[in-house]
């Protein structure tokens, strides 16, 4: 099976039609350079890859400013955006966020053969819900698993602070993360 194959299934999957907006375009994969490091986030960007088909970018091919900041942790461990894959925990936007659960478990059967197929050595996940969707535990606060190793299915996984500017972790609580990566 390849990539290709898991995006028409994830396009002809109707599990979660009345609560999400499908994807304009038919990729669930941003395909980078190296496959050791894929990036997890919660949910398709609204105005981002949503929308402009390129992951971290608007329509305008403009970074967006949760790129900028994801892009400077990527400087400490000398690699770009395009350089990894990334992939999103929910395949779909979901149209409202008390969605998010029920869409990621919908949905994990294809996060985990895009993982099987890309092999990746670390998995870098973006935030709690995108952290939620991956690994099998119960924590009561994000902070408490922020930058801790989890083995899932052979693959390191890290959670990490969302990049996003607004979020006053998303360069300074991530920065040593980043630089112990090296």
């Amino acid at each position: 099976m390849q990539l290709l194959d898991i995006d028409k299934e994830i396009h002809k999957c109707n599990l979660c039609n009345d609560m999400v907006e499908k994807f304009p375009n038919s990729k669930t994969v941003s395909i980078g350079k190296r496959n050791d490091i894929v990036i997890l986030g919660e949910a398709p960007a609204n105005n981002g890859w949503r929308k402009s088909g390129i992951a971290w970018y608007d329509v305008n091919h403009k970074l967006l400013p949760s790129g900028v900041v994801l892009q400077k942790l990527l400087n400490e461990i000398n690699l770009k955006i395009e350089d990894t894959y990334f992939l999103e925990a929910i395949k779909c936007y979901p149209k409202d966020r008390k969605y998010l659960n029920k869409c990621s478990e919908n949905c994990k059967k294809y996060l985990f053969k895009q993982l099987e197929i890309i092999k990746p050595k670390v998995v870098l996940v973006l935030g709690d819900a995108a952290t939620k969707s991956i690994l099998n535990i119960k924590y009561k606060k994000f902070s408490d698993v922020v930058g801790k190793v989890f083995y899932i299915n052979g693959y390191k996984v890290i959670p990490i602070y969302h990049p996003s500017p607004i979020s006053p972790m998303s360069y300074k609580g991530n920065i040593e993360i980043f630089k112990n990566m090296v």
